[in-house]
């Protein structure tokens, strides 16, 4: 079958062990960034399948028209809404999910709150243009880290607040707040009670019709001047320039950003990178080797045992 895989911007999927399980199959794998359907289409080959990164890939009529012989796209994790599921159907394309595991996404959330608070990154940024101990950062003993929504990935970030001797306070669905009381954290009974409490406010909601521009402006604001917000989640929970905003009028002070409204940014002049209290990271929550084995594996495997079924003839 002739496979293509788009957007391997590190051009690494070809180095994973669990890539032959696709030997034998005919394999493109594009690893430049293409935001015109018909260029995409056309680097891809013709392909039969697609193995797609994440949400990496909007596949919509816009690009399905230019591959008449697709039958089938394998997902590496869920599809939270960069795949049109209805236009697939309407031209008889399976979609394939996989699965994940939370834990990378969940270090590289903690990782973000510990270089926020201590501004690591700030003062990194010193040491290299001649400076010494520009700044006075805060430890996370004694903070207490907000989250929002306490799935998978957020009951980790409060094991590991647990483990720094921070206090955590959860906010979300009435499951959400009864499930994390009954591991013995805080939980709030106010959405403006959690913003203006909380040091950190990490965001672990799901990107879905209910949840998409979520947080307001008016809800950033509440925040203290020297509070961090960060989202490793999705862009689309924040309201469009609400989180922009509020940085610039000082509430909250900073802001450590994985995820962001157009992807992938190439624009050194992006308005967040411009700000000395916001830490931007280009999406790499789950980019790591040990989730890439995982997420693909499962991803290529679910291809190959659909192609042995005959669906894919």
């Amino acid at each position: 079958m002739r496979i293509a895989i788009p957007d391997d911007y590190q051009s690494c999927i070809t180095s994973l062990k669990a890539f032959d399980i696709l030997k034998g199959h005919r394999i493109t794998v594009v690893n430049t960034y293409e935001q015109d359907p018909q260029t995409l289409a056309k680097k891809m080959n013709d392909p039969e399948a697609l193995v797609l990164t994440r949400t990496r890939t909007r596949v919509d009529d816009n690009l399905l028209q230019y591959l008449p012989n697709l039958k089938v796209i394998s997902q590496t994790g869920k599809n939270p809404g960069h795949i049109d599921v209805e236009a697939c159907k309407k031209r008889g394309v399976t979609i394939l999910e996989g699965k994940g595991d939370p834990t990378a996404t969940a270090e590289l959330t903690w990782a973000l709150i510990i270089n926020a608070l201590r501004m690591l990154p700030q003062s990194i940024r010193g040491m290299q243009e001649g400076h010494w101990q520009t700044n006075l950062g805060r430890r996370v003993k004694g903070t207490l880290i907000g989250i929002w929504g306490y799935g998978r990935i957020g009951k980790k970030i409060a094991e590991y607040a647990r483990v720094f001797g921070a206090s955590v306070m959860v906010w979300g669905s009435t499951a959400s707040r009864e499930k994390a009381i009954a591991d013995g954290y805080q939980a709030t009974e106010s959405k403006e009670a959690f913003f203006s409490s909380c040091d950190v406010v990490s965001l672990h909601l799901r990107l879905k019709p209910e949840t998409k521009h979520l947080v307001k402006l008016e809800d950033l604001k509440l925040m203290k001047e020297d509070a961090i917000l960060v989202n490793t989640a999705r862009a689309g929970l924040i309201e469009p320039k609400a989180l922009l905003t509020a940085l610039q009028a000082g509430r909250p002070g900073f802001a450590a950003i994985d995820v962001y409204d157009q992807e992938p940014i190439f624009n050194a002049d992006h308005p967040l990178l411009q700000l000395p209290q916001v830490i931007c990271t280009p999406h790499l929550g789950y980019v790591e080797r040990e989730s890439y084995e995982l997420y693909f594996g499962i991803a290529f495997q679910n291809l190959v045992d659909f192609i042995e079924s005959g669906r894919g003839e």
